[in-house]
């Protein structure tokens, strides 16, 4: 019988000694051999074992579930929650990459992000109450046909950065007119009126219907927010609108 001694062991697997003598305390995984001395040794099914608790952990098991299963669970089993966990830690990192890169996107557009903007970085449950939100929100205002499309149609911050500018650029281009006391009925006005009604039916994909009831859901500032949409002063929203209503008058 080959004998591992808790030094080895632990340098085997990367473990403290005070790891090994709790895991023996609480009757998760005991050596196999203790002698007087308070020498302990672990056999190469002890050295399994304590692989398996590892991998567990990993998913966050508690010890107390560790304990209760670790006798039972197949090497298949624990490398399907294992690989479970790890699909899960990937899809967070990916929500994390997509958020900074629109964070970088904003600073690169506006010049300026706010710190509270880098907060839920710091917290997994911030983004995950913000995703809960948002969902639930989509799902209130559009139905799923709706709500695949504007998946789909919708530029986002992280990735569609041309067509993000172009929106931008409509804003400032309204907030000049707006410092300028220039009116949504002037040369500028309807302008914008015209870059506005081409954006949006590329942005729309011609389905003027559902541009309609995203703008009217856009027009709350309580439904920008919670859809994580760019944030847009009610000013300008109004300004857009009225430009946009004298046009299509005049084009009658």
């Amino acid at each position: 019988m080959t004998y591992f001694s808790t030094g080895e062991v632990s340098k085997k697997l990367n473990l403290s000694l005070r790891t090994l003598r709790y895991y023996d305390q609480i009757g998760l995984i005991e050596p196999a051999l203790k002698e007087d001395n308070g020498k302990r040794y672990y056999t190469p099914e002890n050295m399994l074992m304590l692989e398996k608790v590892l991998l567990l952990k990993a998913t966050s098991m508690s010890l107390e579930d560790i304990k209760k299963i670790i006798s039972q669970i197949t090497i298949q089993k624990t490398l399907s929650v294992h690989k479970a966990q790890l699909e899960l830690e990937v899809k967070q990192l990916q929500q994390s990459l997509n958020y900074t890169n629109t964070l970088f996107n904003t600073l690169k557009l506006e010049g300026d992000i706010h710190w509270d903007q880098l907060l839920p970085l710091l917290s997994e449950e911030n983004k995950s109450l913000k995703q809960q939100k948002k969902k639930k929100v989509m799902e209130k205002l559009f139905n799923e046909e709706e709500r695949e499309a504007l998946a789909e149609q919708l530029p986002k911050m992280d990735k569609d950065l041309e067509q993000i500018e172009k929106w931008i650029n409509l804003i400032k281009r309204i907030e000049l007119c707006l410092e300028e006391r220039k009116t949504p009925d002037s040369r500028e006005g309807q302008l914008i009126a015209q870059d506005t009604m081409i954006l949006s039916n590329e942005t729309f994909k011609g389905n003027a219907e559902l541009a309609d009831k995203f703008w009217e859901a856009r027009k709350s500032e309580e439904n920008s927010v919670d859809l994580n949409l760019y944030p847009v002063n009610q000013e300008v929203m109004a300004f857009m609108e009225e430009a946009i209503l004298f046009y299509e008058k005049e084009q009658m």
